[in-house]
């Protein structure tokens, strides 16, 4: 296992350098001029030529991409063009709004698609059957920028329930530790701050967990009814088991391996696919920043943001294939 992991993080490396060739090279083939960006357009062609040699513009691509990979192996992952704030800081006080968002949005698609997929596979063609794999089948094909403005204008705009953007009330104080706000909020004991900040999260958090939560059922239910058909089950049928240990200690642990496999690609996914959910609710989290990094043609950004949620998605998949073996004991990485 040991080798396994550390063969895994030694591939990690040229995966990681071809996302930042890839990400360097698309971001200089978009059009628009950073300095442009930045000093608006009333600015002189001189002013604009200055800022262009002082930010290393006018190197060739060559250059500006050897002096970008020579930062990233220091462990400087650079500045913003704009802010002239280290990315490194930004997204340190970022990612724990997307993770925390993620973590939520996983959480639901994960309790609801599997409950969901179980049922509908021990009650095949049955009407909750037919029910839940319909809606699965809205939810894959359901726009999550529809969804989100459509609960906006309900729960937000119309019945006022759920505020419509943002992490946490301007009135509401909250000492944060890990800046997982929720967490933050159990830790001091801050119940206030913990059903604030909830609901700032829930309709975020439901509309990024939609499409997850429809593909875990649909791979939950196809997987239980391969599984249910095996000679064990029927075995354990016919020796009087009741029927909940059958389907979920016997069942589910063996039609899980695909499910989990799903479940780790869909959580990278959602880490670095947040950008319309965190734009859409105003969600201050790193695919915003990413958003806003584009459009502004903020170079550094995009890129170390680019690395850094490439890093995590390969970090991830390499957890799910470790947890593999818990689920199946046979498996072996050696």
């Amino acid at each position: 296992m040991l080798n396994y992991i550390i063969r895994r993080l030694v591939f990690l490396i040229p995966v990681l350098l071809g996302v930042t060739l890839i990400a360097f090279s698309l971001m200089h083939l978009i059009p628009g001029d950073p300095a442009r960006s930045m000093l608006g357009e009333k600015a002189t062609e001189e002013q604009l030529e200055a800022l262009r040699e002082e930010l290393g513009l006018n190197d060739p691509l060559a250059v500006q991409y050897g002096r970008y990979l020579g930062q990233v192996v220091t462990g400087d992952l650079g500045k913003s063009v704009k802010s002239d704030i280290s990315v490194a800081e930004e997204l340190a006080n970022r990612l724990p709004a997307t993770f925390e968002l993620t973590l939520f949005a996983m959480g639901v698609a994960i309790f609801v698609g599997v409950l969901a997929g179980v049922i509908a596979a021990v009650k095949q063609y049955s009407w909750f059957d037919n029910i839940s794999m319909t809606g699965a089948l809205f939810g894959v094909s359901m726009p999550i920028f529809w969804l989100g403005l459509m609960m906006i204008w309900l729960f937000s705009v119309k019945l006022g329930w759920l505020p419509p953007s943002g992490r946490l009330s301007h009135e509401i104080e909250l000492t944060t530790i890990t800046n997982l706000y929720l967490l933050d909020s159990i830790l001091t004991w801050n119940w206030e701050a913990f059903w604030d900040s909830f609901k700032h999260l829930l309709m975020p958090g439901l509309a990024l967990g939609t499409i997850p939560m429809a593909i875990i059922a649909r791979m939950t239910r196809s997987s239980m009814l391969e599984v249910m058909r095996q000679d064990y089950i029927r075995t354990a049928n016919a020796k009087g088991l009741s029927r909940f240990p059958v389907i979920f200690q016997h069942a589910l642990k063996n039609a899980f391996l695909p499910v989990l496999t799903v479940i780790g690609l869909q959580f990278g996914y959602l880490l670095g696919g947040a950008v319309l959910t965190e734009t859409i609710f105003s969600w201050p989290g790193v695919g915003r920043y990413v958003y806003l990094s584009i459009l502004g043609r903020d170079y550094p950004v995009v890129q170390s943001t680019i690395l850094v949620i490439a890093a995590i998605f390969v970090i991830v998949n390499l957890i799910t294939d470790i947890l593999y073996k818990y689920f199946d004991p046979r498996i072996s990485y050696d």
